[in-house]
């Protein structure tokens, strides 16, 4: 067999679980048929199996082969845009709801971890640093809206003193500490989820692209080799879906974006740099994150290539922004560098919904799917067992398309990009 291997990643080189498995062959039968073995399938194959539900993935290349195993790892609550942004949509009652939700997915990372013993260097605590006073009262504000919706008892606003004992760095003047927040090797949760689907008697195939989704009452996914016949599709392909079902492509965009991982770090270097372990992301709307790796690397990603192109040079791209968090760190080694996607959509807040009869679907994280996309299998599987009401309430959701149409979203929103960057760089 010879699926698709994983980006050159840091992620992969230190992967647990290295098995491939078989490709579709065969013409299957089964209750529900995922397509893609992300974070979005295997949370809703878990949650699906959980339930008593039969359960097929097929995935076109490996496990975890997207952004689930090429992210930030970092467990950051919330969605794309807060509560309050979700409120000024669906008013405040329908917002409670959503307010419910937003600090979910991190639950249930941490629960699927302990249930499972998952191997995944889960590490507790993550910081939004501010660069300016515009950023803090940003941030104070985040903290009020938090706990009105019951985040109580984990937000700690941090002064300038207060975040130099976390991160040291001249950079920033304040920030707010998340001690529910967190990070973990993302590619190794993935795999450890895919191996739990398979304790449940769940089927992952790989290297098993999906080329074509016959719906109806029982939907029929078919690869070059084989097919599934089903009660229920749920389509988890997010910024790699392709061309597969086209009426998801209009109203998002992959959007890439680009991590380095340096050599091992002395135990002094690492805890002079992180000495909390904690990760750390800034307030910039395009924004640098960063955090300590199990073996005390210095993992840091930054940027947004809009349209997924893959950069030339990684490093040249990342290397300035942690030169200038890290100064001390000059003529440090990069040991990996690689890129990912993400799909955005121009809300960014996530589309979810249901395609024909059985078709359903979950996408756009919009660069906050680790703990959402935990939160949507979730959604998914209430959804397929009759308790449709949170599943409903983000397909509710107004979602529009791209200024000028397909082609016009990359220089569209590039342009969005450096406007909002201006702002940032002038604290404005």
């Amino acid at each position: 067999m010879s699926a698709t291997p994983h980006a050159s990643s840091y992620y992969a080189a230190s992967a647990n679980d290295k098995v491939e498995r078989p490709r579709l062959e065969s013409s299957i039968e089964t209750d529900v048929c995922i397509i893609g073995a992300g974070y979005t399938g295997l949370s809703s194959a878990l949650h699906l199996l959980e339930s008593g539900m039969k359960v097929v993935i097929l995935e076109a290349a490996r496990i975890g082969w997207g952004a689930s195993g090429r992210n930030g790892g970092q467990i950051v609550n919330s969605f794309s845009r807060d509560i309050d942004s979700i409120e000024k949509v669906v008013g405040k009652e329908q917002g409670k709801l959503f307010g419910q939700m937003a600090f979910e997915g991190g639950q249930i990372i941490r629960d699927r971890i302990a249930k499972y013993n998952i191997d995944c260097d889960l590490k507790d605590g993550g910081v939004f640093a501010a660069l300016n006073a515009k950023q803090m009262g940003h941030l104070a504000s985040q903290k009020k809206l938090w706990e009105a919706h019951g985040h109580n008892n984990h937000l700690e606003m941090l002064d300038q003193d207060g975040i130099r004992n976390v991160v040291n760095t001249d950079l920033y003047v304040g920030g707010l500490l998340d001690k529910s927040g967190g990070h973990i090797h993302p590619l190794n949760l993935a795999l450890g989820e895919a191996r739990a689907v398979e304790s449940l008697g769940g089927l992952i195939f790989e290297d098993s692209a999906v080329i074509k989704v016959d719906d109806g009452a029982s939907p029929v996914v078919h690869t070059a080799q084989g097919q599934v016949k089903c009660k229920f599709v749920v389509v988890a392909g997010n910024a790699y879906l392709g061309k597969l079902l086209p009426e998801l492509q209009a109203k998002s965009m992959p959007c890439g974006t680009q991590v380095i991982t340096t050599e091992p770090l002395s135990d002094e270097i690492a805890a002079s740099l992180l000495p909390q372990d904690y990760c750390i992301e800034d307030c910039n709307y395009l924004l640098d994150y960063y955090r300590l790796s199990g073996d005390k690397r210095l993992i840091f990603g930054g940027g947004v290539v809009y349209g997924a192109r893959d950069p030339a040079n990684v490093e040249a791209l990342i290397m300035p922004k942690l030169l200038k968090t890290f100064p001390q760190l000059k003529g440090i080694k990069v040991d990996y560098a690689w890129t990912g996607n993400f799909l955005m959509t121009l809300s960014r807040l996530p589309q979810v919904g249901r395609i024909g009869h059985n078709i359903y679907y979950s996408q756009g994280c919009s660069g906050h799917g680790v703990t959402y996309t935990h939160l949507a299998g979730k959604l998914i599987a209430e959804m397929l067992n009759g308790q449709a009401t949170r599943f409903d309430a983000f397909a509710a959701l107004p979602h529009y398309p791209f200024p000028g149409g397909h082609a016009m979203r990359v220089p569209f929103s590039a342009i969005g990009a450096w406007y909002y960057t201006l702002r940032d760089k002038f604290g404005i």
